[in-house]
């Protein structure tokens, strides 16, 4: 039986413990034949603490006083040129992972770092043994190993040991920094963002920018912060994020990968569903699998569901799509039925930008692509900028958008969940579907929604709720498509007879809701004519000619917050 590697990123435990490794040895060199600092950003447990680990051992001829070189046995780097593996155990390296720095305030995570470089200088301890260190120096290293640094000391730490090293060796050392944006987020989310900034701007910028005595930096992290918040003055930084071709194929798994794996695990004949669930992120031109999601399905031998989401609590996910306001918009509607969205690409995050979403949906959209929660379909490069399509990658990541929107509607009201509200809709049970639209529109909605283009938001709200239908197999969701002599509104399509299909048409009346008779009035005539509309002009020609013959068609005509809806069932 495969021993599935779940949460092993120390790549040396891996080998040993002869978990199964999908080989990226050869990312190695790649990385050799890159310029000298490079920034990798990734959707989190997509193999990027692994990768760094894999480099650290290749390069480091020992680690923790153990050899390293035999890990590297019968691995795809093995049969690179000799100019590539002569760098083999040939550095001193420097290996940081930030993943931990997440705490609710600065001094916690201040306290934090100072542990992490304690240990970093604690690895790399037999300087202290060598006449190559002044007096002075010498103090500050066990000023920094005992935690007992200035601020000052630790903000240069980095290149303070770097220079150390190389006088040490003889040779530049190899720096590798994972999650390096892990303290950035959480200083955002905590309101501590400009203090962390303030802290880590020098610790970079002096190790990075014109050091001599770094042969090479690699750091990874989910996005790219921006330049000028953190990069400042950095400009032999080379950035690959998830639409950049290059290192494409080495985070998350290749098709061809993913075969072989199931092929071993016993699972060919589920490939097809395994794909539909866990596959569809384009980064470059590699089209790879969740790594995460599919080792987790083949431990569970096959099982479907979503690992992926489960190992986080999307905060700053939500954060930005609460704020905004995306769910209301026709973008997410098109998201939710497949299709896919143009926009500008911004590759670099300025996180105060986050608090101002409404002014420009790409800051948010630019987020979540590079975070996972979007794929790009195509990228086109042009003098006013990135763009590109996006689309939602897969079943696991559309799940997610449906249990948001879910929480955003319920708002902690439990009078009514929205599986009762789908499964009265889905019956055909009209009366009881019709008091929860009610409830759902009262309670959770506010009327400055409806200010700007109502007729949208209740076509957006109603496929907000129906969204997660889209991955059930005996559904069908259609939006604005034409049929008969026009174009429907909306259409959830049932493949089994027994269950109705559903054909929803919204009418909007402009009344003054001082006038509550004529409003009453109002919308029970224009709710009829909606009726009336979808038999002339034929919208339910496409749901026979998919052969369907239990419809049931819904017209709903709406002022504010106040609505009437009729109906007919087709048999």
């Amino acid at each position: 039986m495969l021993k599935m590697p779940i949460g092993q990123s120390d790549f040396r435990l891996l080998i040993q413990d002869q978990c199964y490794f999908v080989d990226k040895s050869l990312f190695i060199q790649e990385i050799l034949e890159d310029t000298q600092i490079i920034l990798i950003t990734r959707p989190r447990r997509f193999g990027k603490t692994l990768n760094l680990s894999m480099l650290r051992y290749f390069f480091s001829k020992e680690v923790d006083d153990q050899e390293t070189a035999r890990l590297f046995e019968g691995l795809n780097i093995q049969q690179a040129s000799e100019e590539i593996r002569q760098h083999q155990g040939q550095y001193p390296v420097i290996f940081l992972t930030f993943k931990d720095l997440k705490c609710t305030s600065f001094e916690e995570t201040y306290q934090d770092f100072c542990r992490l470089i304690a240990s970093s200088y604690k690895e790399h301890r037999y300087l202290l043994q060598s006449e190559l260190l002044a007096l002075d120096e010498k103090k500050e290293y066990q000023s920094i190993l005992e935690k007992e640094a200035s601020p000052s000391s630790l903000r240069y730490s980095l290149k303070t040991l770097s220079e150390y090293l190389y006088r040490y060796h003889k040779k530049a050392p190899i720096i590798l920094i994972d999650e390096y944006d892990t303290p950035i987020q959480s200083g955002y989310l905590n309101n501590y963002y400009e203090k962390i900034v303030e802290l880590f701007r020098p610790f970079f910028g002096s190790a990075l920018k014109d050091n001599p005595h770094c042969f090479k930096a690699v750091l990874t992290g989910i996005l790219r912060v921006s330049k000028e918040s953190l990069f400042s003055g950095l400009n032999n930084l080379e950035v690959y994020s998830v639409i950049h071709p290059k290192y494409g194929q080495y985070f998350g798994f290749t098709e061809e990968e993913v075969q072989r794996l199931l092929e071993q695990a016993g699972l060919r004949d589920q490939s097809l569903a395994i794909r539909h669930w866990y596959n569809g992120y384009q980064i470059g031109n590699h089209t790879v699998y969740n790594p995460w999601s599919l080792l987790n399905c083949v431990k569970n031998e096959g099982l479907l569901k979503r690992y992926w989401l489960n190992t986080s609590d999307n905060v700053l996910v939500k954060e930005c799509l609460y704020r905004s306001g995306l769910i209301h918009k026709a973008v997410f509607e098109q998201l939710l039925l497949g299709q896919t969205i143009s926009c500008t690409i911004d590759e670099s995050i300025v996180f105060p930008d986050l608090k101002h979403l409404n002014n420009d949906p790409s800051v948010v959209l630019s987020f979540l692509l590079m975070a996972g929660y979007f794929k790009v379909v195509s990228v086109r490069y042009t003098e006013d900028g990135t763009h590109g399509q996006l689309a939602i990658p897969n079943i696991e990541i559309r799940g997610l958008y449906g249990e948001l929107i879910k929480t955003w509607l319920v708002q902690g009201q439990q009078h009514i969940t929205i599986s009762e509200f789908l499964g009265q809709l889905l019956q055909g049970d009209i009366y009881a579907f019709e008091e929860s639209f009610r409830f759902l529109l009262e309670n959770t909605i506010s009327v400055h929604d409806l200010s700007k283009e109502p007729e949208a938001f209740y076509h957006g709200f109603m496929i907000g709720l129906t969204a997660h239908i889209q991955a059930h197999p005996d559904y069908e969701l259609r939006s604005n498509r034409e049929s008969g002599y026009g174009r429907y509104d909306y259409l959830i399509l049932s493949k089994d007879p027994r269950k109705p299909t559903l054909l929803i048409e919204f009418k909007q009346v402009h009344v003054s809701t001082k006038e509550t008779k004529k409003i009453k009035a109002t919308l029970e005539a224009a709710a009829q004519d909606a009726l009336k509309q979808i038999e002339e002009k034929g919208y339910d020609r496409e749901a026979h000619h998919c052969g369907c013959s239990n419809i049931l068609k819904i017209a709903i005509a709406f002022c504010g917050k106040r609505f009437k809806l009729v109906y007919y069932a087709e048999r």
